[in-house]
């Protein structure tokens, strides 16, 4: 069943599910089949050429390896394209794994150079600032893109709303600086509930599926939302290298993607709540969050945004109190990663962005907030105890 005609609340419970009544079933089944029947030399050989240069299997044809596809992975794709409103999608054992198929299908086709605006996730900043996958960058603001692009630009990478300062970036200004060069958007925090970047010029969309979208602290995994086309490389890139996402993370992001608005809708709401209270706390200095004053300067929420999301990061003036903090919550995690169902917290400085150079690091103040399903009530109880030191 196609699921285009759909809201996007029903596309997500729906989606990637069209093929289960035909084969009896209600919910997805987890194939974990490491290797697949062969019908014969030829066709075997025919199949694995399809999918080393980044093809897909026709129904019937023999899937081969679980390096190359796997239909759990499939089914989580079409789902994940379908909420972004893309052709495809690529799914990965890690959202690091998808960046770098990403990064080296430009590398492939010979247009190694990188435009990135900061800041960025700390793996992505780090993968970019050591060149390790035969890239180079050069780190330019959001309106000097245009300025800083190259004749072997291959890709632009922005990520809005961005980790940990929530800044966000105008993608359709942004991507109107690129011209021809694909940019990628890291739409991890914002997921496509909130923000769908091809909507406004992006070529491709990455997500650490780890973070929302799988939603339950259970799952790694990453993906990329994109054309066909690009699809197409990026795919040959995976099954060349062999970072495929595992089918059982597959079934447990695409279960994920069912509860992602609700999810996603009420952790904002309470990410709310949350924020307007730490604006008038003595001991912090500034709230990073796209919903208080000051935090969308650029009118982007209504407009490119539907909300200001779940994640909230405050400055707290020094490390001392900030580590005191996140060391004397009792029901909120000090943990890396978000999105998960419960609230997590952790120090961008010393950990997820611990790699990136000392000029464009964190605040040691600062820790980040990733808001879950708890009440907002027993989130500001927690907060305020570790404030006053337990």
């Amino acid at each position: 069943m196609s699921t285009e005609h759909l809201s996007f609340d029903s596309r997500a419970v729906h989606a990637g599910r069209g093929d289960l009544a035909a084969l009896g079933l209600h919910v997805p089944p987890i194939d974990l089949s490491s290797t697949y029947p062969l019908p014969s030399v030829d066709e075997g050989g025919q199949a694995y050429e399809l999918m080393a240069g980044g093809g897909t299997p026709a129904p019937g044809q023999t899937a081969v390896y679980q390096r190359m596809w796997s239909p759990g992975v499939a089914r989580f794709e079409e789902s994940l394209a379908a909420l972004e409103g893309a052709e495809s999608a690529v799914a990965f054992a890690s959202g690091m794994a998808a960046l770098t198929a990403t990064l080296l299908s430009c590398v492939r086709a010979g247009r190694p150079h990188v435009v990135a605006v900061r800041p960025l996730y700390g793996g992505t900043d780090h993968v970019l600032a050591t060149g390790m996958l035969g890239t180079r960058v050069t780190w330019a603001a959001a309106d000097g893109v245009a300025d800083a692009i190259e004749a072997d630009t291959g890709l632009v990478v922005v990520e809005s709303p961005a980790n940990p300062t929530l800044d966000l970036v105008d993608l359709r200004a942004l991507c109107d600086q690129a011209g021809e060069v694909p940019v990628l958007v890291d739409n991890t925090f914002a997921t496509p509930v909130l923000q769908r970047p091809l909507e406004h010029g992006a070529s491709i969309v990455l997500h650490s599926v780890t973070k929302f979208l799988a939603g339950h602290g259970d799952v790694l995994g990453g993906a990329v939302a994109c054309s066909e086309e690009t699809a197409q490389r990026i795919r040959s890139v995976r099954a060349i290298t062999g970072a495929i996402m595992h089918p059982l993370s597959a079934y447990l992001s695409h279960r994920g993607l069912q509860t992602l608005p609700v999810r996603v809708r009420a952790q904002q709401d309470t990410a709310q709540v949350v924020a307007n209270w730490l604006v008038d706390v003595e001991e912090v200095e500034r709230v990073y969050y796209p919903g208080v004053e000051g935090g969308d300067p650029a009118g982007l929420v209504g407009t490119q945004m539907s909300g200001p999301g779940a994640v909230v990061s405050v400055d707290l003036g020094s490390f001392e109190l900030a580590a005191q903090v996140a060391q004397g919550v009792r029901m909120i995690t000090h943990a890396v990663s978000l999105g998960g169902v419960d609230s997590l917290v952790e120090h961008p400085a010393a950990l997820t962005h611990r790699v990136v150079a000392d000029d464009v690091k964190p605040h040691p103040g600062v820790l980040r907030l990733s808001i879950g399903l708890e009440s907002p009530e027993d989130i500001i109880a927690d907060l305020e105890q570790a404030l006053a030191g337990g």
